[in-house]
């Protein structure tokens, strides 16, 4: 049985239709917040146990944990903006929560796959961060993730908890809250709405398939060394405003309607990374950036049903 928190958001309910896919039970743990919806598992909710719930609380942590043979830890608050308008949240969820997790999974020896990002690292202008490198983050949202990404390599070294963790570059694909960059743009292209990006637009990113990543943190799960972390990109380096550009080409739409705005505080400029390791355990990505954006703007286009009411 694999416990997926945060498995009713985007990445979470990718990762157990991948799962699923492989032949595995699934139970998932969610609050459902805000971005957390049940709406992202519709199609697969009669094959997996759902328990609804705060992994802060340690009585709805023990009851899931009973029975699991692996945790794959993704329910985190995510956004930067919210975390920078208010980072109390994040704190909680991100750093307390983890702890929760982390202890239960102690007391019944339960392997621990702990999902982090890119954005711990900082920013880079140059060259790849490894996963040797120091952690540097510059938002409340990827400081409390490094700081869970300590708390968990801490069990491992103080305890012997089997743990690993994964640090992924940016996301996209099917189920992405709104919020973000590429389903954002999308919405508010097909409704001709001013398209906002921060600063000038050149900020940089490495942009992977949701699909992707799954396939490689299920590999770290079964192939992974025990207290090792994976670094997880695709190698699709883009700055926002092409991101954007090509949205716009894959709909028909003027560049008319991108409207630059005052930018983000401590906004990185450049993130990316070295994934030699997990190129070693067999992984490597499917699916090209160009043919990722179509298949997501047409997933957009085609599922108004699910982001109609988030607006």
């Amino acid at each position: 049985m694999i416990l997926v928190t945060g498995g009713a958001g985007f990445i979470g309910s990718n990762f157990v239709r991948y799962v699923l896919g492989q032949g595995h039970k699934v139970r998932v743990l969610d609050k459902l917040t805000y971005a957390g919806r049940l709406e992202n598992l519709k199609d697969v909710l009669e094959k997996i146990e759902f328990v609804k719930g705060d992994i802060c609380d340690p009585k709805i942590v023990e009851k899931s944990m009973k029975d699991v043979d692996v945790v794959v830890h993704f329910a985190a608050e995510s956004h930067v903006d919210r975390s920078i308008e208010s980072a109390e949240n994040f704190v909680r969820t991100n750093v307390y929560g983890t702890y929760v997790l982390l202890e239960k999974a102690r007391k019944y020896d339960v392997k621990f796959v702990h999902i982090s990002t890119d954005e711990v690292y900082g920013s880079i202008r140059e060259g790849y961060f490894s996963e040797e490198d120091p952690l540097d983050p510059s938002s409340p949202y990827s400081a409390t993730k490094a700081s869970s990404d300590l708390l968990a390599r801490a069990y491992y070294k103080t305890y012997g908890l089997p743990v690993m963790i994964t640090r992924s570059s940016n996301n996209y694909g099917p189920y992405q809250y709104p919020e973000k960059l590429i389903p954002k743009i999308i919405i508010k292209a097909l409704r001709n709405e001013p398209l906002p990006i921060y600063g000038t637009g050149k900020n940089v990113r490495d942009w992977i398939f949701v699909e992707d990543n799954c396939a490689a943190i299920y590999i770290v799960m079964k192939k992974g060394n025990i207290g090792e972390i994976y670094n997880i990109g695709a190698g699709n380096e883009k700055t926002n405003l092409e991101v954007v550009e090509k949205i716009l080409d894959i709909l028909g739409k003027p560049k008319d309607l991108i409207t630059f705005v005052e930018d983000r505080p401590g906004h990185d400029w450049r993130y990316a990374l070295r994934t030699d390791k997990i190129r070693a355990l067999g992984w490597t990505p499917q699916w090209d950036f160009e043919k990722g954006l179509k298949y997501t703007v047409e997933w957009y286009r085609r599922n108004k049903w699910w982001w109609e009411p988030l607006l």
